[in-house]
């Protein structure tokens, strides 16, 4: 990428950021829960609507006096307490292991997608292992601008709960996004990290991803710096916990990670793509980083353009998924809403919270379905 094309992506970040945030600022001062988005090529996610929703409580799970987890029967039973060695995932017993399911839109728009029956449909109908928990940290009343933090983290408590009885992988998200470098809610993420992993800590199934999509003027010596402040948190309380550990520009820069990768064990770098936007140019770079020993999740992608929105590239998400599964490279597809617009799964009519039919999903739903019951 040339130094030219960064300066004209910063500056698109930065008027879509303005843009987008005075559109919020009208939408909540006028009440409309349906605010109005602006997007940009080079932008990951757009910004969701508000919905509203009762607060729910999730069960207080916590490790057996014998120490071992108290994941359910299922899956994550099965495998166990995950670790990473070398460019791959692996399982208790040392045995490569693909994870691979959905993430949640934010869970502060779509909570009705964070529980038990949700999860079971994506399980049993849909043939996943594992979801993703998606907190905003910025954007409207995210969890670090005005947010009900009480409320989000019962949330977060919810999916964790549901897909530990349910013998599912579950990885807490704090999705860094319109703030662009992590750092700038860095204190709360010490604190929101150091109280998941003392919660968590005897759970084998959840894994920490402390950084969603740096992106506009978040370097990777940024990021690197931000996660050496946080991983320490989690490993005081979970020392062998898988993180993830997002990459600049929206979690596109593995390269600059793989150059320069963090000092620590059992660490993830995230990728995320958007099919109708990225590809030969990232999906190369995602083989090349992996032929040299970088460990790569997919925790984020569509099928759509970078929006979030516009029409579906299939062809070039299944150019995708041949890199993916040469590797064995975990993998969540966003999103788990019934958002207006081509990410989300569901059609805007869904009201339904499990047992979906093809009549309730959108073309992405269909196709990431097949794909999910194919592996």
């Amino acid at each position: 990428m040339s130094e030219q094309d960064i300066a004209v992506m910063e500056s698109i970040a930065e008027s879509v950021a303005e843009s987008v945030a005075a559109s919020m600022a009208e939408s909540f001062m006028a009440g409309n829960e349906n605010q109005s988005e602006n997007s940009s090529e080079n932008s990951q996610e757009t910004s969701p609507e508000s919905q509203a929703a009762s607060q729910p409580s999730g069960t207080d799970q916590t490790k057996n006096p014998d120490g071992n987890s108290p994941v359910g029967e299922g899956f994550a039973a099965e495998h166990g307490a995950l670790k990473v060695d070398g460019a791959s995932l692996v399982d208790q017993n040392g045995n490569p292991i693909q994870l691979y399911g959905m993430s949640t839109h934010g869970i502060a728009w779509f909570p009705q997608f964070v529980s038990k029956e949700s999860f079971q449909t994506l399980r049993d109908d849909w043939n996943t292992n594992c979801v993703r928990l998606a907190m905003y940290t910025h954007e409207y009343n995210g969890y670090c601008a005005g947010g009900d933090q009480d409320y989000l983290k019962s949330l977060v408590r919810t999916g964790v709960d549901a897909a530990t009885e349910l013998g599912m992988y579950v990885i807490i998200d704090w999705h860094v996004l319109q703030e662009q470098d992590p750092n700038v809610y860095k204190e709360q993420a010490l604190d929101f990290f150091t109280e998941m992993s003392e919660t968590y800590a005897g759970h084998t199934n959840v894994l920490y991803e402390i950084c969603n999509e740096p992106n506009g003027y978040a370097s990777w010596d940024s990021v690197k710096s931000y996660a050496e402040e946080v991983i320490p948190v989690i490993r005081e309380s979970d020392p062998d916990a898988v993180i993830i550990v997002g990459t600049p520009t929206w979690s596109q820069d593995i390269d600059k990670a793989q150059a320069n990768p963090l000092d620590e064990d059992n660490i993830l770098y995230a990728l995320h793509f958007y099919a109708g936007t990225h590809k030969d140019v990232l999906w190369n770079r995602l083989d090349s980083c992996v032929q040299n020993g970088l460990p790569v999740f997919v925790s984020e992608f569509g099928m759509c353009d970078a929006s979030g929105n516009g029409a579906n590239d299939f062809d070039s998400a299944k150019s995708w998924f041949d890199v993916i599964e040469k590797y064995n490279i975990s993998f969540c597809c966003w999103n788990l809403a019934n958002k207006d617009e081509s990410s989300s799964v569901f059609k805007a009519s869904c009201n339904k919270v499990s047992d979906w039919t093809e009549e309730d999903m959108n073309e992405s739903g269909k196709w990431i379905r097949d794909y999910f019951r194919s592996k």
